[in-house]
């Protein structure tokens, strides 16, 4: 049987690609190597980090206050720095930060409304 190795990718629709993809370039260093998308290496992400694929229930309040049917979680080295940065680009914080054993979280919704969830993983 073949099996999954992990998240190729996360695509979604935008009012205008290039230049949400140019504020997530500005506001958290996404890499600017192609004009249309970001890749991520493997290697890059710090240990004790994971990607997650996690069906919601419908009826999850979890992605408020954005009306999307999705929100993607991205993994940062300093979360307070980046949620600063986010703000300071115009983004939206949303909840408090939240600690956990096996990293803290914050949350933002971008220029477009979408809820992204930023993740730095316990050292």
């Amino acid at each position: 049987m073949a099996k999954a190795l992990g998240v190729g990718g996360i695509f979604f629709k935008s009012q205008n690609p290039g230049e949400l993809l140019g504020w997530y370039q500005k506001w958290l260093g996404f890499p600017s190597d192609f004009p249309s998308h970001v890749m991520f290496s493997p290697t890059t992400m710090p240990p004790n980090s994971c990607t997650v694929f996690s069906p919601f229930p419908s009826d999850t309040d979890y992605f408020e206050p954005s009306d999307q049917q999705f929100m993607f979680n991205l993994i940062v080295d300093n979360l307070a720095q980046a949620l600063e940065q986010v703000k300071a680009g115009g983004a939206t914080l949303v909840g408090d930060i939240q600690s956990l054993d096996y990293g803290t979280f914050g949350w933002f919704v971008d220029p477009e409304g979408n809820k992204v969830e930023l993740w730095e993983p316990s050292k």
